[in-house]
């Protein structure tokens, strides 16, 4: 039997695909921070010399974009460094790692998607981290896989298709912003082609949901396929104000996992799914 450690298995992705493992058949190891700190290479090292995993996942990250800023090293330390302690240590017992990466490692002002050899261009701390950790990894060793992926939503996560469900509970009107684009990806869909890719050759891909949309058009859709009065709003990046820069265009090309038959379905049927999923339909 396959054995596949997952590692930030606490996270609404880690979960996920700890879930769909179990159910395919997999030996799964579902590792969270306090039983493994990716940043702490003796942490990894005896993780993986103890249970000997075919293949690593690694979804634990430092994801907050906003706190990365001021939090430098812990951001480059766990995206960058983790990740490379992550691949070296899988190397030494001969595991496949896939990464879990992310469309910020781009610069956001494209105006067609990013294809998977794009010049990274990143204008975040976030998104410079979550690049120095691809970089590290295609040094350290050829098996490995690469998923970037955007605007990632999932049962039990702190996310954006919950916060507007909460939001919708207490306000009669949001606003939202309408000048950043890109493709909201539900975990579910994400956790299915990364298993998929297992039997893919090594290598960089793109994988998100199909269709792309401003989080003010997906805002709109929570609201309309979950029965909600509220208003939603549209306001420019400059009115909303946020503390850090956004990409505007978040865009990923699919064109490499869809010659491989592994095309996601759209957004707004996968958000349906997952609305239903978790009682929030109308």
């Amino acid at each position: 039997m396959t054995k596949v450690l997952v590692t930030g298995a606490a996270g609404q992705l880690g979960r996920e695909l700890c879930r769909q493992l179990k159910q395919a058949g997999y030996e799964v190891i579902a590792l969270t921070k306090a039983m493994m700190n990716i940043s702490d290479q003796r942490s990894v090292r005896h993780s993986f010399s103890h249970y000997k995993p075919d293949i690593v996942v690694n979804t634990a990250a430092y994801t907050s974009v906003d706190q990365c800023e001021t939090e430098l090293d812990k951001a480059y330390l766990i995206n960058g460094i983790g990740a490379y302690y992550t691949v070296l240590e899988a190397e030494q017992i001969g595991a496949r790692v896939i990464h879990i990466s992310t469309d910020y490692v781009f610069s956001g002002r494209g105006t067609e998607p990013y294809k998977e050899d794009d010049p990274p261009e990143p204008g975040t701390i976030y998104g410079k981290s979550k690049k120095l950790g691809e970089e590290l990894i295609r040094l350290t060793g050829k098996n490995h896989t690469i998923v970037r992926t955007s605007w990632v939503y999932g049962s039990g996560g702190h996310n954006f298709v919950n916060t507007m469900l909460k939001l919708a509970d207490t306000r009669d009107q949001v606003r939202v912003v309408s000048d950043q684009i890109g493709s909201p990806t539900y975990t579910k869909d994400l956790a299915e082609t990364v298993i998929q890719l297992f039997d893919s050759p090594p290598g960089t891909y793109h994988a998100a949901n199909a269709g792309i949309c401003s989080w003010y058009e997906f805002a709109k859709a929570i609201m309309e396929e979950s029965g909600r009065k509220t208003a939603v709003l549209p306001v420019s990046t400059e009115e909303y104000g946020n503390l850090t820069p956004r990409p505007a265009y978040s865009v990923l090309s699919l064109e490499s996992i869809e010659k491989l038959g592994l095309g996601m379905r759209h957004w707004r049927d996968a958000l349906r799914d997952y609305l239903q999923g978790e009682g929030q339909c109308k």
